[in-house]
């Protein structure tokens, strides 16, 4: 990853309407009313960007259900805490479009690895999630107990390709490839806890935070994507 330079890197989060903004802020902090139909994430204000040290950051547009993504030589993460009634989700679904995109790399190779976009499921055992709280976003990635689940949009590697990231904590981070570094636009359907148990060997714990991230600051590419319609069920 390319160090940062003298730049200050900050998300630029441009909040909906500031009706709509109110209306959110009366809903559970993962954005979903209670009901039996999962209804799509809001990108309010519960979610912050998580930079990394001495890297510029992306910036990130949030537009109600709509996440647009915009990576230029950077890397940082768009990260939100999960309620508890959320943390047993079994399945998820959203849809995401890219129209431009950074060259196919080695998602296993550190320093060689940028993505379009990926789509973080951060799991803690349940006795360590009363201990911990998801809303420190720093310590809970840093905690040897977490493990991420993510969906990656990006690299050379086939669709349902499973690896484990070089980074982290060792044998932390879980990638399931869905689609090759290109352009387009797609819906998923996932089982994050299906996909641990093959990633990790053992059962996950409680879901507890979600993330968004792009990085093209390896090979000095772009990335302009989106996500939407998120759901957990």
């Amino acid at each position: 990853m390319r160090r940062q330079g003298g730049r200050t890197g900050s998300a630029r989060m441009r909040a909906g309407r500031p009706a709509a903004a109110l209306a959110a802020a009366a809903v559970a902090l993962a954005g979903w009313p209670g009901g039996a139909a999962a209804e799509a994430l809001r990108f309010d204000r519960g979610w912050k960007e998580q930079g990394f040290l001495r890297l510029w950051s992306n910036e990130y547009r949030a537009e109600g259900t709509r996440l647009e993504v915009v990576s230029d030589g950077t890397v940082s993460m768009f990260y939100a805490p999960l309620e508890r009634r959320f943390q047993d989700a079994e399945r998820a679904s959203w849809e995401w479009s890219v129209s431009r995109s950074v060259v196919p790399t080695p998602l296993h190779v550190k320093g060689a690895d940028d993505r379009n976009l990926a789509l973080y499921f951060v799991f803690l055992p349940p006795e360590r999630a009363e201990a911990l709280s998801p809303r420190a976003a720093r310590r809970l990635l840093r905690d040897g107990t977490a493990r991420m689940v993510v969906y990656v949009w990006g690299g050379n590697h086939a669709r349902g390709a499973r690896l484990i990231s070089p980074y982290g904590a060792e044998g932390s981070l879980g990638l399931v490839v869905l689609r090759q570094a290109g352009t387009g636009r797609f819906s998923e359907q996932v089982a994050p806890r299906n996909d641990f148990e093959r990633l990790f060997g053992r059962p996950a714990g409680r879901l507890v935070a979600l993330a968004v991230s792009a990085d093209s600051d390896d090979t000095g590419g772009q990335v302009r994507g989106v996500i939407e319609n998120l759901r957990l069920e």
